[in-house]
């Protein structure tokens, strides 16, 4: 289902996580896990929504802000369709989320209160609810994403990416994604090839093949990611370079890569690392973010001993992305 299909429904079910900036994308990839197919954040801490160069606070939705004056943090929502689940499994869906929640400090993240509210809706416009807070914005000297329902007027200088998330996890303002997005820049030449491992909504993919890349191939393991990837390709003009594949890299990928680009977590680089020499060519390059700040040494010593050298380690808020050869 994608998001545009939600508006026609009698009862929705909204699931709320109270949490913490830095752990948005766990709490979004847990309610992913119960099978979520499209996620809200609501963050006032979250420069993307707060301001631009221009000063323009119609990026901001003001009383939606005020409504949460009272909590500092960042709130993650879901909704279900009443039609499709019942009392009974919203209730077993909400019981596997508090597990997944209570194991939050053993990724070493702050997770904040992590309280569950459910809450019964009646119909209303979700999909305004949702874009409302998905905005234009600039990610380093030469790339702007834009929601594929928004206007915006490109400086030349600018590439413009157009993404709908769907039902896959990357709208591209997350920390660990323009960071990403920027080594892109700065390494993307014409006569490379590139792979993006756990491609989301194929943002970075296409970040790539925008920047020039002679091809891209992109590979995850969900197959709703799959197909948001390819419209996104389609979207942005740049499928005849672009090639998406759903499964395992090391199963349905073959040839080698120039640049190599992970946002995935910690724990995942570190096994990655191990077999992925050999689907990168000589002096090849490695991005990958997802990387919390306390993570960064084991990402470092994971790479290091899978015989990478360590370029670059940037940091951004509580995240980092690592750029080795």
């Amino acid at each position: 289902m994608n998001i545009d299909e939600i508006g026609g429904h009698d009862m929705w079910y909204e699931i709320k996580v109270k949490t913490t900036s830095e752990a948005t994308e766990a709490v979004s990839n847990m309610l992913y896990e119960i099978g979520a197919e499209g996620v809200l954040i609501e963050d006032p801490n979250d420069p993307v929504y707060t301001e631009s160069k221009e000063s323009d606070w119609d990026y901001i939705d003001i009383e939606e802000v005020k409504r949460h004056l009272e909590y500092q943090g960042a709130i993650v929502k879901c909704y279900f369709d009443g039609a499709d689940v019942g009392s009974s499994d919203i209730q077993s869906k909400l019981t596997h989320l508090k597990g997944r929640l209570s194991q939050m400090e053993s990724f070493g993240l702050d997770g904040g209160p992590l309280t569950v509210e459910l809450k019964e809706l009646e119909n209303t416009d979700w999909n305004a609810e949702w874009k409302k807070h998905y905005k234009p914005f600039e990610v380093g000297n030469r790339l702007v994403i834009k929601p594929s329902w928004e206007e915006y007027q490109a400086s030349e200088e600018r590439l413009v990416i157009e993404i709908d998330p769907g039902g896959a996890f990357g709208s591209g303002t997350h920390e660990t994604t323009t960071m990403c997005m920027e080594m892109l820049e700065e390494n993307v030449t014409p006569d490379v090839d590139v792979f993006d491992i756990g491609c989301g909504s194929g943002i970075l993919g296409i970040a790539a093949a925008k920047l020039g890349a002679k091809s891209v191939v992109a590979v995850d393991l969900d197959e709703a990611a799959v197909m948001t990837t390819k419209e996104n390709a389609e979207r942005n003009q740049v499928d005849s370079r672009f090639s998406v594949h759903h499964g395992n890299l090391m199963d349905v990928v073959q040839g080698q890569a120039d640049i190599v680009v992970a946002n995935i977590i910690a724990d995942i680089i570190i096994l990655l690392s191990k077999d992925l020499r050999q689907f990168m060519k000589p002096e090849a390059l490695f991005i990958s973010s997802g990387i919390i700040q306390n993570k960064v040494d084991d990402v470092v010593a994971g790479l290091e001993a899978s015989g990478f050298e360590i370029v670059e380690v940037r940091r951004r808020g509580e995240w980092a992305a690592i750029l080795a050869r």
